[in-house]
């Protein structure tokens, strides 16, 4: 079939044998419903313990396992996947790569609806519309982070703030459509890339190990000038990201390391400060709160506390 286009589906796993056993299957089984692209799905798993890259080998012999023998996380795994295919600047590349989070399941016609959606549009990155697994409403993309968003994440505002493009979020009815619609960067359970996208602006930034590296890359995207877009046509279940309520120290320490990054890569230099300002202020005031909080064990309470002095610590350096 030398005139269909070519699709390489990348997913990277790490101990969720489970559900990275369900994405394969819903990911193969829209590929058998469409002769409209030629799919090929690689999986890097990046040293499970609990038996993926066995059950992979075991169910799926059409899937291209990649097994580092690390945990390379979730940036530098998708580039060994795609440094595999050849990119950036190799021979017989694919013409688009699709690069999927494991904790998701293609609904069906969602693979041929993504690419439809990302050629109609004429932009260079799409993203699925998500919903979560009860099938409630999530959102899929985002505006790139600004000091609205900063401030909305870190001091209480109106609950209606935390829904508006302040913070970054788009109006619902344009996810209830069938049309794309442009937007800064879609989640990246699910990212579309054509394959000149990659060849223009490389692969992901691997100094975000967690968290950030796809606003990164899209914020590179859009400097190289095209458009990204949300393809509410293409319905896609996102497990993850789901608030529990649980408030992980490590995590916080990760996810404000790459924000920081972030800000020092992107923002200029008065944007930095002012988010450097808004950071700490936000800083003190939940270790205010948290070292007051009877809700929570000391152990806990002291673990956060530690975790948002370090993110103080690390503001320094930007």
């Amino acid at each position: 079939m030398p005139d269909v286009p070519r699709l390489a589906v990348i997913i990277v796993t790490w101990n969720v044998r489970d559900l990275a056993l369900g994405c394969l299957r819903s990911v193969l089984d829209d590929l058998g419903r469409t002769d409209r692209v030629r799919g090929e799905v690689w999986v890097v798993d990046n040293a499970s313990s609990d038996g993926t890259a066995e059950a992979i080998r075991r169910n799926f012999s059409a899937v291209r396992l990649l097994e580092p023998g690390e945990n390379l996380g979730f940036a530098a795994g998708n580039n060994l996947a795609l440094r595999t295919l050849g990119f950036p600047d190799g021979q017989d590349l694919p013409d688009y790569v699709l690069l999927l989070n494991p904790d998701t399941l293609i609904r069906a016609g969602a693979l041929s609806a993504l690419l439809a959606g990302l050629e109609s549009s004429g932009a260079g990155l799409a993203g699925a519309r998500l919903v979560y697994g009860d099938g409630s409403f999530q959102h899929s993309a985002f505006a790139f982070p600004g000091l609205a968003q900063l401030i909305i994440d870190l001091f209480p505002v109106p609950a209606r703030l935390r829904e508006s493009r302040l913070n970054g979020r788009y109006p619902r009815n344009l996810y209830a459509g069938e049309q794309p619609f442009e937007v800064d960067h879609p989640l990246g359970a699910t990212f579309l890339l054509r394959r000149e996208v990659i060849q223009q602006t490389g692969l992901f930034d691997e100094q975000f190990y967690l968290y950030c590296e796809e606003v990164d890359w899209a914020l590179r995207i859009r400097a190289a000038g095209w458009r990204a877009v949300c393809v509410p046509s293409a319905e896609v279940v996102h497990f993850g990201g789901q608030s529990t309520g649980l408030v992980r120290p490590q995590s916080v320490v990760n996810l404000w390391t790459a924000r920081l990054k972030l800000y020092r890569k992107h923002y200029s230099p008065l944007k930095r400060l002012l988010a450097v300002w808004i950071l700490r202020a936000g800083m003190d005031r939940l270790i205010w709160n948290t070292a007051r909080d009877s809700s929570q064990s000391e152990e806990t309470r002291k673990a956060l506390v530690d975790a948002y002095r370090e993110v103080i610590r690390l503001s320094r350096k930007l």
